[in-house]
């Protein structure tokens, strides 16, 4: 019994867990932001820039 009440009121893993989903968050919108980005740049490449070369 005791091993489960110390197990129960143990958060060390829960925060652990948290800096992992945030972690995850952090990536997702950093690779939204990246892929937004590139598609503008070649897009401003493509037609911009290169029909005046």
């Amino acid at each position: 019994m005791n091993f489960v009440s110390r197990f129960a009121k143990d958060e060390s893993g829960a925060t652990a867990i948290e800096y992992g989903l945030i972690a995850a968050l952090i990536a997702v919108a950093a690779a939204t932001a990246f892929e937004t980005v590139g598609t503008n740049l070649t897009t401003l490449f493509e037609t911009d820039i290169a029909g005046k070369l």
